[in-house]
This record gives structure tokens, sequence and C-alpha cells, in this order.
């Protein structure tokens, strides 16, 4: 076994794992990235947000084709070419992970294929797939493994006909009637993508309201907006049984509070009940790591385990499994290791759903402020009064801005419309900064777009909203 000296090494090449990597290098350290897969950039870039959002583009592209009559475009037929969609998807990814190779060469980051353990602090041996070990000596470890998908007891995923989000990625043929297992951020984006396509698509889910942890007002607009698309809903229902049939597949499902089984019939099947961290292989238990109770790994407010040199950030630790919140601890963490200081406020965390009309949060809820007795004031502004979503016929939604009711310091903010993901960014902005209602109010915004129904929300919260 051969032995090399790193004063990092970087177990995970997804987004936490090589923006740390390059932000280290940058730093002037010697790093070295370990990571199982062929390509890098994790589950994100290669089956999970790019690929995804490249369908979702894709399928809201060929809809619109088809209700552009209203603003005077006649299209005589709309007809999908599925293979041309699907290579169109590979093509984005491919060209997204050979970027990060040219960033981790830019960098002298040295990349090692294989799948890395922890076999004492200050080492870690990479396991290529013929067996072949490779030691890695390292002042500092960083433990960056992402996630992977939760199973659903009873049902088994194939990748073919029950599948997770990355089968539901590269299906051969549009299903005629596609059941999603859990009405979150993932399972509400495959949803559309296969229901614009022409699939028939019923969503499960075990509560009674769909994306969890989102402002329930937002959650129950979307849930109207997306079941007059045609999406079918059944909440407070659980599956419990999936067997293959002649004709598809069968579904046993029952209320989730207790009751009566039924069987629901379809020919495909999404299971999309959350994701998991990925810490098997590891060797944790061997350096004396112990996992909490849902299977994550414990920092301290610097990243760092209970093994000093050992860190860990992203979807194996505390905190939202985004890609993002990922990409700033690895970032942060590595200028921690480098002995410079850093901070995330998590509170100014955006979080979007991609659907059609788009969710995109930052900071508390409704239900955040209420059950932990802090008081608010709300300032609703939507987007039927707002001109240039009139324009495109985008009118579905509104913003919602959370004030505190005595300096109007922004708490939260709540967007469902039409590129709510990016109107977002700004209110993030003046929450990182600590900012009001008033100073998004008072900020000039250019007309006619968008963003004018957030200035108009921060007027409300003052009860001042001028288009309205």
């Amino acid at each position: 076994m051969a032995e090399d000296s790193f004063d990092l090494v970087v177990i995970g090449g997804g987004p936490g794992g090589y923006v740390a990597a390059i932000r280290a290098a940058q730093l002037g350290m010697r790093v070295a990235c370990v990571e199982k897969d062929p390509t890098l950039g994790g589950t994100c870039l290669n089956v999970g947000c790019i690929p995804s959002k490249a369908l979702l583009d894709s399928s809201e592209k060929f809809q619109e084709v088809g209700h552009m009559a209203r603003q005077g475009v006649v299209v005589d037929k709309v007809t999908l070419d599925l293979p041309a969609m699907m290579a169109w998807k590979d093509k984005v990814v491919s060209e997204n992970t050979r970027g990060i190779d040219f960033l981790f060469k830019k960098n002298k980051i040295e990349r090692v294929r294989g799948f890395g353990r922890i076999a004492a602090p200050g080492q870690v041996v990479s396991t290529a797939e013929d067996g072949t070990e490779r030691v890695l000596a390292t002042r500092t470890i960083l433990i960056a493994t992402g996630s992977e998908v939760t199973p659903l007891p009873g049902v088994e995923i194939d990748e073919k006909r029950i599948v997770s989000s990355t089968g539901a990625l590269s299906l051969s043929a549009v299903p005629k009637h596609l059941v999603v297992v859990g009405g979150g951020i993932i399972g509400l984006e495959l949803g559309s993508v296969w229901r614009r396509l022409g699939a028939q698509v019923t969503v499960i889910e075990f509560l009674d309201r769909i994306t969890p942890g989102i402002d329930l007002e937002v959650a129950k607009t979307l849930q109207r907006t997306l079941g007059k698309q045609g999406m079918k809903f059944r909440l407070g229902t659980k599956v419990t049984a999936a067997a293959a049939t002649d004709a598809g597949i069968a579904l046993t499902v029952e209320p989730s509070a207790g009751g009566t089984a039924e069987q629901l019939e379809c020919d495909v099947v999404l299971v999309a009940i959350g994701r998991r961290p990925y810490t098997r292989g590891l060797g944790l238990d061997a350096v004396g790591i112990a996992l909490d109770p849902r299977g994550r790994i414990p920092i301290d407010d610097h990243f760092q385990t209970s093994l000093p040199g050992i860190y860990a950030i992203g979807d194996v630790v505390r905190g939202q499994m985004l890609a993002h919140k990922a990409e700033d601890e690895g970032s942060v963490a590595a200028e921690i290791i480098a002995g410079q200081s850093g901070h995330i406020d998590y509170d100014a965390i955006p979080g979007v759903v991609y659907t059609w009309p788009e969710v995109a949060t930052v900071g508390r809820s409704e239900e955040d402020l209420k059950a932990a007795g802090v008081a608010y004031k709300v300032g609703k502004f939507p987007f039927t009064a707002n001109s240039r979503a009139r324009c495109i016929g985008e009118m579905d939604g509104f913003v919602k801005i959370l004030a505190d009711p005595r300096t109007e310091k922004v708490l939260g903010v709540h967007i469902i419309g039409p590129d709510a993901g990016t109107l977002i960014a700004e209110c993030v902005l003046a929450m990182e900064y600590g900012g009001s209602a008033e100073d998004i109010a008072r900020t000039c915004h250019a007309h006619p777009t968008l963003n004018e129904a957030v200035k108009e929300a921060a007027l409300a919260v003052d009860g001042r909203a001028l288009h309205i």
C-alpha cells in the first residue's frame, strides 16, 4: 500500500466536499478528495439537483408551448421526443461534472477514486473497485459523504417500475399512471415533470399536508395550484406494500391513522419519503465517533466531531439537507481548518421547490413563530396585482414577509409564484445583514418586474402597499 501526506483529505466529492477542497487549496493546503463514484458532484450534480432541473425546464417548455395560443402564438402540434430530452439532461450533467474536474486540476487538488474509510485520526484508506488500497496520511479529515434515499418498508426499489429519484430521472417512457409516495420537494418536482409530459400523477402523503416544514399557507396554495394542473393528492395515507402484476404495480394503501386497506393500481411508483445520512463503511465506530439518534455525525459549532482533526459537513450533520447549505459549510470549514474564522447564519439559508409556480422560503414560518410565542407582523402581496406577472400570464401565488412588530426586522419570507427561487435572494441578503421590511420597502425596484411584489409585501408590513 502506497502512502501520501496531505494537509486535508476530504471524503466525498459532492457540493460540500468539492467546495471545501477548492477553498482549502485556495488557502494553500495540499488537498486530496476521495470519491467512490466515477464522476464528481455527488447526488446533486449526477442524480439530483442538476438533472431534475434540466427535466423540469424541458417539461415546462413542452407544456408552455401547448398553452401559448392565449398570447397569440399558435403551434399546430407539439410532440415529445423523450430520448432527446434525456440526452439534453445527460449533456447538462456531463458538462457540470467535467467543470468540477477542471476546477480540481486548476487548484491542484488530487482526486482519488475509491471508497474512503477513516483508519485512524490522520489516516484515510481509499479502496478502489479492484480492492487496491491507498493510504493517505493527513493533518485533518473532512467527512462530506452526503445522503442516500430513505427506503420504504414493504416496497423494494428496482429502479425500473419502483424507482427512487435516481430512476425517476431516467424512465424510458412516460408512465400512464405514476404514484409518488411522499409529498415533499423531490416527489412534487419529479411528479411535475412526468405530469407535464402526459402522465396521470397521484401523490400519497403520510401527513395531512404536503411539503412539511414549509409555511402552511404556502403549502396549501401549492397543493391547490398543483391540483388545478391535474395532480391528485391522497393525504393522511400510507403505503404498506407493493406487488408486481401483469398490469403494473399494485400498491396497498391505508389511512395513516389506521383503517381499511385498499389496492391502488399504477405502472410506476416513485418512492420519495426523504433522505438519510450516508455513513456506511466510514469506519466511525472503529475510531470512536458515535452517531446521534437520527444517524447524523455530531459536530460542534466549528464542524469538528468528537475527535480533534476530524470534521464533518453537509447532509451527514444537523440541519437542512440542501446542496447550498453544504457548500457554505464546506467553504467555512476549510477556512476554520486553515486557522481563519467563519460563520453561517442558518436562519438565512433559503429553500426552493422548483415546481411551477415555484416556492421559496427563508427564515421562520408563521407556525414556527406561533409555537415559539414570538410576536410578528405580516405583509402580503399577491401576484395578481403585479404588472409583470400579468404580462407573462403567471399570476398564481403571493409574497409574504414576517417581521418584528417593533423593529420590522425580517424574521421570514415565503414566496409562491413565478421565479420565486430568484426573488428570494434579496430577502436572504436583507436577513443576512439584519435588515428590516422598511429597508426592502425603501429600496427602488425596477418596473415592471416580479421583484416589485417583494417591495409591495414589505410595504404591506406597515399597512401601506401601493398597488392593492
